[in-house]
C-alpha cells in the first residue's frame, strides 16, 4: 500500500498558527464568504449538509471521496449530503471566514487543529451523542487504541479521528548490512548503528529542519516522549525544562558531535532530505508512514520501518497527529450530520484499500484489510507504533487542547531545533529558551 505524506505538514495540523490565533479569526470575518470554492449560503449549506474535505491523497482522493459522499442516501426528513474539495493553499482563510459568517460547512476535515479553535469559539458541535450511537453499531470499537481519547476537550469530544499522521524511525537494508550495523533497539544500539554507518559516510539521523519543513521539530519531541517527557504539563502549560527532556536532547547532541547527523539538516527542506534518501547519503532517519513512497525510485524497496526505540528510562514512545473530521454547529440538521458521519465511517475504506494515499486509517477494520496488509510498512507501523505514540499534549495528557497549536510549526520550535541540531546550546539552554518563548 502507497502512503503518500503530503509536503504540506503545517496544512495539516498547524490551523492555529498559520491563522494566527483568535485574533486572525475576527480579523478574517470582515472578509465574507468562504474562499477557496466554498459553496455559499447559510445552515450548513440551506436544504442540503455540506461536507468540505481536503486533498489527503494523490489525485484519485478527492473523485473517490466525492463518490462515497453523493452515494449517501438519506433517511426521510434528513439532508442529502454535497461534497467540496478544499484546496491546501489558503485553507485557513477559507475556514476562519466561512465559519464566522455561517456559510461554512455542517461536517468537514481540516487542519489537525482547528476543531480546538472553533471550540473555544461554540462554533463545534461535540460527538458525544455520535459516539455513544456508535457503541451500538460497533464502530466506536473499531477505533485504534487511544485515538478517540484525543479528540476530548472539557466541553465534550470536539472531532473524530480520521487519519492518521505517524513519525517513525526507517532505515536502509542495504546501507545498514553494507555496514555491518544491527537495527537499533534502544539508544545505545542506535549509537553503535550510527558509528558504523559513520564509517561508510552515511548518516545516521536523517531529519530536515529548513523551511517549511517540520519534521526535526516533530522528532525532537518524539525523543523527549521516547523519554517519558514531552512540551506539556497536566496543567496544559508548557513544561519544557525538565530532566527527561534534558537527556533527550543531549542524546542528540551527542549525534550531532560524533558526525552521525547531515550538518545540512538545519536547512534541509523535505525535497532535500527525500534527496538524501534517495542518494543513499542517510542509512537511519525519522519521518512519516509515507517515506518510501516518497523517495521511490531503487531506493523504496530498500526502506523499511524499525521497531520502536526503547529510552534509557524504559519508556517508549513518539509523536503523531491524529486529523479529524469535526461537525459544526451551523448545520440544517444536527440528525443529519450524525447520520452522514455514521454512513461515511461505514462506508470510507475504499479510500484505503484504492490506495488513493490518504494516509494511516483510524480503524481497525480498515488496517485488517488484505488490501492494507499487503504492505509490511504500513502494518507495522499500526501494529507496534501507533500504540506507544502520543500528541502533542505529552506527558500531562493525551488529549490536544487549544495551546498546543503554540508548538505546531511555530518559529520557536523551528529555532529550538535547528539550535539543537546546529549544535549550538546545550540541552538545558535550548530547552530554556524554548520555555520562554512559549511562555511569552
Amino acid at each position: 500500500m502507497s502512503q503518500r505524506a503530503s509536503k504540506a505538514t503545517l496544512s495539516r495540523r498547524g490551523f492555529l498558527t498559520a491563522a494566527g490565533g483568535a485574533a486572525a479569526v475576527s480579523a478574517l470575518t470582515a472578509c465574507g464568504g468562504a474562499g477557496g470554492g466554498g459553496n455559499g449560503g447559510s445552515g450548513g449549506g440551506g436544504d442540503s449538509l455540506k461536507f468540505w474535505n481536503m486533498p489527503w491523497g494523490g489525485t484519485e482522493f478527492n473523485p473517490s471521496d466525492k463518490e462515497i459522499t453523493e452515494a449517501y442516501e438519506p433517511a426521510d426528513g434528513l439532508p442529502p449530503a454535497v461534497y467540496q474539495e478544499i484546496q491546501w493553499a489558503n485553507f485557513t482563510q477559507t475556514f476562519s471566514s466561512a465559519v464566522a459568517s455561517n456559510t461554512g460547512p455542517a461536517v468537514s476535515s481540516g487542519g489537525g487543529t482547528q476543531a480546538f479553535l472553533f471550540e473555544s469559539q461554540g462554533k463545534i458541535a461535540y460527538a458525544d451523542n455520535l459516539l455513544e450511537s456508535w457503541k451500538e453499531n460497533g464502530l466506536y470499537d473499531d477505533f485504534l487504541p487511544g485515538l478517540i481519547d484525543t479528540m476530548k476537550v472539557e466541553g465534550g469530544y470536539a472531532a473524530i479521528p480520521y487519519n492518521l499522521d505517524m513519525r517513525v524511525m526507517w532505515y536502509n537494508t542495504t546501507l545498514l548490512e553494507q555496514a555491518g550495523a544491527e537495527l537499533p533497539t534502544d539508544w545505545p544500539s542506535y549509537l553503535a548503528a550510527a558509528e558504523k554507518l559513520k564509517a561508510i559516510d552515511v548518516y545516521a539521523f536523517g531529519v530536515g529542519a529548513g523551511s517549511g519543513s517540520f519534521t526535526g521539530s516533530h522528532i525532537m519531541t518524539s525523543f523527549m516522549i521516547n523519554n517519558g517527557g514531552g512540551l506539556f504539563n497536566a496543567d496544559h502549560e508548557p513544561d519544557c525544562v525538565t530532566d527527561r527532556n534534558i537527556e533527550a536532547m543531549e542524546f542528540v547532541l551527542e549525534m550531532v558531535a560524533k558526525g552521525y547527523v547531515d550538518p545540512g539538516s538545519v536547512t534541509y527542506t523535505s525535497d532535500n532530505v527525500q534527496t538524501q534518501w534517495k542518494d543513499r547519503r542517510f542509512g537511519m532517519g525519522w519521518d512519516g508512514a509515507g517515506l518510501a513512497s516518497n523517495v521511490g525510485g531503487d531506493v523504496a524497496a530498500e526502506l523499511a520501518v524499525n521497531s520502536p526505540l526503547t529510552g534509557p528510562n524504559g519508556d517508549q514512545g513518539a509523536l503523531h497527529f491524529p486529523n479529524n473530521i469535526m461537525m459544526y454547529t451551523n448545520t440544517p440538521s444536527q440528525e443529519g450530520s450524525e447520520a452522514f458521519l455514521t454512513y461515511y465511517y461505514q462506508n470510507m475504506a475504499s479510500l484505503w484499500t484504492e490506495h488513493t494515499g490518504i494516509g494511516l486509517p483510524p480503524l481497525k477494520s480498515i488496517a485488517d484489510t488484505p488490501e492494507f496488509q499487503s504492505d509490511a510498512n504500513a502494518v507495522k507501523i499500526i501494529d507496534e507504533w501507533q500504540p506507544i505514540s502520543k500528541t502533542w499534549a505529552a506527558p500531562g495528557s493525551e488529549a490536544l487542547f487549544l495551546g498546543v497549536t503554540d508548538v505546531d510549526g511555530t518559529p520557536a520550535m523551528s529555532t529550538f531545533t535547528q539550535t539543537v541540531l546546529s549544535g549550538a546550546a546545550t540541552a538545558e539552554e535550548a530547552l530554556t529558551t524554548l520555555q520562554q518563548a512559549l511562555e511569552g
